[in-house]
This record gives C-alpha cells, structure tokens and sequence, in this order.
C-alpha cells in the first residue's frame, strides 16, 4: 500500500513520478502573461512617481525612518501569521478529522471571521475591550476602573488574527479534505502513533496549504490599513495613506509602497521555498476516500469550546458590539435609512469580481503546477503583488492610466472590477494551486491518451476535481470584494455605493447607528453565500 500511495517527492534517486518537463502551450502562457503584466501596472505607476524625485529617489528609499517601518511591518506580518497558523491547524483537523461535538456547525462557523471587515472589527475591539469599553463597563461593579490597552501592536495582531485566520484554515481544510488517508494507514500499520503519523505523514503534505494560506495573511497584514489605524499602529499602510491623504505627498507615498512590495517579495520567496518542490498527489491506483473520524474522547468538549472560543472573538463579538451599537441609537431616536440598494451592488460588483478573479487564476495556476519553470514561477510571483498595495495604491495607479490611456474605462464598473482582481486574484490563485497539486496530472494524460482533446480532458477530468479548490477561491473572493473600500471609494461610478462604502459614510459623520446597520448588513451578506458554498461543496462528506 505504501508503494501505491507514496507522497511524490520528485527526487532524483527514488524514482518517483513527475510531470514532463514541456514548453507551456500558448493558451496558458498569454493569460498568465497579461495577468502578471495587469498586477504589474500599479508598479510601474510607483516607479513614475518616484522619477519625479530625480537624486533624491534613493533617500526616500532608504533612510531611517523607512528602515523602521519596515522592521515593524514584517513584525506585525510574522506574529499575525504564526498566530493564524497555530489557530488553524487544530481547528481544521478537529472540523475534518475527528468527532466534533456540532462538527458541522463550526465547520461553517470557524470561516466566517473572514465577513468582518478590518475596520470594523477592530473598532469593535475597542467598543468591547478598550480602556473605557463596554467590558470594563460590566466589571465596574467588581472594582475594575480600567483595561490594559488594546491598542499598539499587541492589539493589532489580535484584531487581525482573530479576522484573517480563515484564509489558513480554508487552504488547510481543502488540502484535508483531499488528502487520500492512505499513508496514514501504512504509517499506523508500521507501529507509529497517532501523533507520530500527524508529524510525519500528515503535516508533510500540508505544507502547500499553509504556505499558501500563511502567504495571504502575512500580505493582508501588509496591506491592512483598517486595522492598523484604529488600533494606531504605524506599519507602512498607516505611512502611506497619511502621505497621500494629510501630507499630499505622493512620491514620498510612492516609495513607501514600492518598499512594501520589495517587502511582499521577499514572502513570495519564503512561501516558495516553505513550499518546496514535492507533488502532494497519489501516485498509486484505486479511488481516493475520506480518513476515518477520529474519537476526541475526554477531549471532545475543551475541543468543542476551543472552536467556541475562537469564533467567539473573531465573529460574535464584533456582531454583538454592532448589534449594541444599532439598539443604543433606535433607543436615542437616531434616524436609521435602508441600505438594501448598497447591498444589492455589494453583491453584485462582488460576484462579478469573484467570477473574475477565479478565471484568471486557472490558467497561472495551470502553468505553475504543470509546467514549472523559472518563467512560470516569475509569472506567478507578480501575480501575487497586488495583494501586498494598499487599495487605494491601486485605485490611483487605475485613475492615472486610466484617465491617460483608456479614458472611456474611468469611473465604470469594468474599471471598478479590475481593480478587485488585481487586489485579490492571489486568493483565488492559492486556493486553486493548492487543489491543483493534489490532482495527479497522469489521469489527465490518460484521458488524452484516448483521444480526448486537451481542452476536452481537461473540462471532464481536472475541472470537476478542482471544484472545490475553485468554490473556496470564489468565496473568499467574494468576501474581500464586500469589504473592499479605499479602491471603491476611489473608482466607483458615481452613485455606485456599497455597504462598505455606506458604513464608511455614515461612520465619517459620526452616524454610529447607521454604520453599525450597514456593517451588520454587510457582514450577513457576506456570510450566506459563503456558508451556501462550503455546504454545497462538502455536502457528500457531510
């Protein structure tokens, strides 16, 4: 059995199955390079800015102050990432693997933190936790005048571990959920453990799923600036929109960012390597099945409140704080308007972004597992820039080429739509490269191998096993495009307004209930599609 389901590791000596090396055919190659030159244009938008310095570009790039920043940003990025790693690898395996008191239910529940916009959440944070919150407020009574502070860099990881965690638990649960049980069971055959065989077998071939997820919260901590801001921590984000916003200063913003894209670069790299060269799919005959449930036993309920726990902080709280928030301001008499209009586009600008943004990975991420090369592996790196600029670093460099160039494409929806695959396509894009390496490409092979065309074999064999990698990138897609706002704000036709856009609004003028009643609306509509999704997708299982 060990012979028939071996981890392809692709090592010269051991023999082991790897796909041809053969040179990518041009149906892949032409989208992934017009995708990687469209994440590309925000650069060269930066690197124009920053001629505009002449002598003085390399100080701007290099100085003290930037070097201080810098250590803080990537600071901020690791601990938020080693946290999210540490709370969603156990809750994965309890919500795929074991028997889990309402398995079910967090398993739709423990992904839905991902609704809640930063902003939000962190002022959330602080409405319940601060110095002066509604915490301290219950604990009056018991002699408790004050809080430790929430705010600073141990309340900005919080904020955005709690918030961001999903991104790694929904990589680790595909790459479970697809993970054949059969070298477990030659593992457990041999005399090793249950923990033994998880170091060993099991944890190995996750290792893509969390390099992939790790990517995604490391570069949205880099270009969270909600967060950051509320919680008055200064990472670059915090820099560069106060160089854009107070200061006007746009070639000092524009060195800033590209900072912080040598910064996402140096990630890219570490994921790569983290990632390593190895194949996570079966090598062997007979038809893949899911791993038997494992008992808890004594453990079952510190499991069950575990799961409670975490869900508690990331999603109950902050709809608990804003549903406060909407009863403080009918009860004050605060006039409180529908918002089904900004909804009804949320949804939709959301669903067209997210249609997009998976379409455009398929062929990268068909290039980067199929055909690995220095070529593909640099067309897959620049598509993962656009995830490290701040949104509204995008929407300028968007209005700069768009008002020069394409001047009938500023202030419409396409524009509007564009901007969110750039910003978001590396979501989809891990998702589906992780589904993708578990896909063992000699089936495809076999399929052609009796006629089928490539397209054809590709459409009825790859395609339906992708499925769930391709429903997780549209999810989490979806849910990063409702909660988008400097680039709407920026590039929406006029009269276009979202929830985000509306909570923003009614926020600015100090309307906390409204702003609560747009951010609940938000968050609702974002978790029903979601939770449709993941039930439709694991329905079999369940």
């Amino acid at each position: 059995m060990a012979a028939e389901a071996r981890l392809i590791t692709g090592g010269p000596s051991g023999g082991a199955l790897r796909p041809a090396r053969r040179w990518p055919p041009v149906a892949l190659l032409l989208p992934s390079l017009a995708a990687a030159l469209a994440t590309l244009s925000p650069v060269v938008y930066l690197l124009l800015r920053l001629s505009e310095a002449g002598s003085d570009a390399f100080d701007l790039l290099v100085n003290e102050r930037t070097f201080r920043t810098l250590v803080r940003t990537a600071t901020l990025a690791g601990a938020v990432t080693a946290c999210a790693m540490l709370v969603s690898l156990p809750l994965a395996w309890l919500t795929v693997r074991t028997d889990l008191p309402l398995r079910r239910v967090w398993a739709l529940l423990t992904v839905l933190p991902l609704v809640v916009p930063s902003y939000v959440g962190a002022f959330t944070v602080v409405e319940a936790l601060g110095p002066k919150g509604l915490l301290q407020q219950l604990l009056q009574p018991f002699g408790v005048d004050r809080l430790p502070e929430i705010y600073g860099f141990h309340g900005a990881v919080f904020t955005l571990t709690a918030l961001t965690y999903p991104y790694v638990l929904l990589s680790v649960r595909t790459a479970l959920w697809g993970m054949d049980p059969a070298l477990e069971e030659s593992s457990r055959s041999l005399g090793h453990g249950r923990w033994a065989t998880f170091v060993r077998v099991t944890l190995p071939q996750l290792r893509p799923a969390l390099a992939s997820g790790g990517l995604l919260v490391a570069l949205y901590a880099l270009a969270d600036f909600g967060a950051v801001s509320i919680l008055r921590f200064n990472s670059f984000t915090y820099v560069i929109y106060s160089q854009y916003q107070s200061a006007f200063d746009r070639t000092l913003a524009a060195a800033s960012s590209l900072v912080l894209i040598a910064l996402a670069l140096a990630l890219l790299g570490i994921e790569a390597a983290a990632r390593g060269r190895s194949r996570y799919y079966r090598a062997g005959r007979g038809d893949s099945r899911r791993a038997a449930a494992t008992p808890l036993g004594v453990w079952r309920w510190p499991a069950f409140a575990f799961c409670a726990f975490v869900t508690a902080l990331g999603l109950f709280l902050p709809l608990a704080v804003l549903g406060y928030l909407v009863a403080q301001g009918l009860d004050a008499g605060q006039e409180i308007r529908p918002v089904w209009e900004a909804a009804r586009n949320s949804v939709y600008v959301s669903a067209l972004a997210a249609a997009c943004a998976v379409a455009v990975a398929i062929p990268v991420a068909l290039l980067s597992v199929r055909y690995p090369s220095k070529l593909s592996a640099l067309l897959e790196r620049a598509a993962y820039l656009g995830f490290a600029l701040p949104g509204i670093v995008v929407a300028l460099a968007l209005v700069f080429l768009g008002i020069r160039y394409v001047p009938s494409l500023y202030q419409t929806l396409a524009l509007l739509v564009f901007a969110y695959v750039l910003l978001f396509l590396p979501i989809a894009l891990g998702s589906v490269r992780t589904a993708l390496m578990q896909i063992n490409p000699h089936l495809e092979e076999a399929g052609r191998s009796l006629g089928a065309s490539p397209l054809r074999a590709f459409l009825t064999i790859t395609l339906p096993l992708l499925r769930p990698g391709l429903a997780t990138g549209a999810a989490m897609v979806f849910l990063v495009t409702m909660k988008e706002l400097p680039a709407t704000l920026i590039l929406g036709p006029i009269g276009f307004d979202t929830l985000a856009t509306e909570t923003w609004s009614a926020a600015s003028a100090a309307l906390q209930a409204r702003a609560a009643l747009s951010a609940l609306v938000l968050v609702f509509a974002s978790a029903l599609p979601m939770a449709l999704l993941i039930y439709w997708e694991r329905r079999e299982e369940w």
